[in-house]
């Protein structure tokens, strides 16, 4: 412990809040537009240096300088922050490339990564959006380029972005791209080190973005089974393999989506895929017994509004309309019907038996995602946490066992929570600072019921 800096820390702090107080309650209405300017340049001056102490601190809290690590901390930074886990984990790594580091207590500091870079972060001189296109330049960079090239082009990249825009400077990073690499010449480390597909938000009409790029392997089956999705080939809602193909309307782009589908939906049926956490790898969902009588009526009466959606295992929302069609094509072959009321599971429809896959689907669709307070984390990336604690040859009722995420269950079992299940038979977490809590991220019926403050 060093009690000088943190009486210095602390007291700049103090004074950074009283500062931020008094800019907050001055009146800038007859100041000018000049002043004004001169404000602006100053705050974000002023945010950048905060950001680039943010990511010093972050990156010491994650790797501390002064001994290891403690286990959760991520986790626990996420929360203190309030902000989302990928977000703590993406400023970790950004602080590993632009802060030294220390091998030991006493020990000279390494040079960081980028230098360059950590030097202008240091001194307020580069935004994140400047930051994001510095790295993603050198980033592009195959592996044979030397460090004494990745050297110039990060000294090239950070000039410019301490006097320019991050448009500007991503102009920059090709243009060192294509100087570096006139030829586009990638080994299979490189393209493996690109590859990715991301997955965007579901929209208010239940359709995702998706982008990234593509292996020349993964580009080779998706042109395969593009290619069978040609003109009046597996048209959606019709039973037959192939139509007339003069009545396919459909665009290029959306037969390679269907293609998609297709290829997905056939991967799924096969039974192939192994198993994902002790079931086979298959789309789950959730919907009460009322929903689903509802939604047969309106599929035969138009008369009849459908009722809302029901909820997958990865956390997003399945129409009712697509959910009954998949499961009349074997596509669906778990489903777990609650009851609207009381909020039991009154039916399991399932397509093989495993020992312990009944009880996980229970835990799709009653906790729907990790139970921790706070925690995002669907079903399909969770574990099965046992309440009360597991034991040899203990009870593994479907009422004792819950979805808890990784970090959050290893950290149950080391005594940074205690969890605990409530009267309604959900798990209440705490963490010694107050009553056990249940966590209502993945019912949204629940939040928007809550009572506003």
């Amino acid at each position: 412990m060093d009690p000088v800096a943190e009486a210095r820390v602390m007291a700049a702090l103090e004074a950074v809040d009283a500062a931020y107080s008094v800019l907050a309650d001055t009146c800038t209405d007859g100041v000018g537009p000049a002043f004004r300017m001169a404000v602006a340049v100053r705050l974000e001056a002023a945010a950048r240096h905060h950001m680039g102490l943010s990511y010093r601190v972050a990156g010491e809290i994650c790797d501390p300088p002064d001994g290891p690590a403690k286990r959760g901390v991520k986790a626990r930074l996420a929360r203190e922050l309030r902000v989302n886990r990928s977000e703590v984990d993406r400023r970790a790594k950004l602080a590993a490339r632009v802060r030294g580091r220390r091998v030991g207590l006493g020990s000279d500091a390494l040079p960081p990564e980028l230098p360059r870079l950590a030097k202008a972060l240091r001194e307020g001189l580069v935004g994140e959006a400047h930051i994001v296109e510095v790295c993603k330049a050198l980033d592009a960079l195959p592996r044979w380029v030397s460090p004494v090239q990745k050297s110039w082009a990060e000294k090239k990249l950070v000039r410019h972005a301490t006097k320019q825009d991050p448009a500007f400077v991503a102009v920059v990073g090709k243009a060192l791209d294509a100087m570096l690499n006139p030829d586009g010449v990638f080994d299979d480390r490189d393209r493996q080190a690109r590859r990715a597909v991301t997955m965007g938000r579901q929209g208010p009409d239940g359709m995702s973005k998706i982008s990234g790029y593509l292996t020349p392997e993964a580009r080779a089956y998706f042109e395969a089974i593009s290619a069978a999705v040609r003109p009046g080939y597996h048209v959606p809602d019709t039973e037959q393999t192939a139509v007339d193909a003069t009545t396919d309307i459909r665009t290029p782009g959306q037969r390679r989506h269907d293609a998609l589908v297709w290829g997905m939906r056939t991967a799924l049926e096969s039974g192939n895929l192994g198993a994902h956490r002790g079931i086979a790898v298959m789309v789950i969902a959730r919907t009460t017994v009322q929903d689903l009588e509802q939604a047969a009526r309106a599929v035969a009466d138009q008369s009849v509004p459908m009722p809302p959606p029901a909820t997958t295992g990865g956390g997003s929302w399945l129409p009712m309309r697509e959910l009954i069609a998949m499961a009349a094509q074997g596509a669906m072959p778990y489903l777990a019907v609650f009851d609207g009321h009381s909020e039991r599971p009154l039916y399991l429809a399932r397509g093989q038996r495993l020992a312990t896959a009944d009880h996980r689907i229970i835990c799709y669709a009653r906790d729907r995602g990790c139970t921790r307070p706070g925690c995002t984390v669907p079903g399909y990336g969770c574990e099965v946490h046992h309440a009360p604690a597991w034991v040899p040859d203990g009870p593994g009722d479907a009422d004792k066992l819950f979805f808890a995420c990784g970090p959050d269950n290893r950290a149950e079992a080391v005594g940074d929570y205690e969890t605990t299940v409530t009267a309604e038979g959900r798990l209440g977490w705490s963490d010694g600072t107050g009553p056990p809590e249940v966590n209502r991220i993945h019912h949204p019926e629940e939040l928007l019921a809550e009572d506003d403050p």
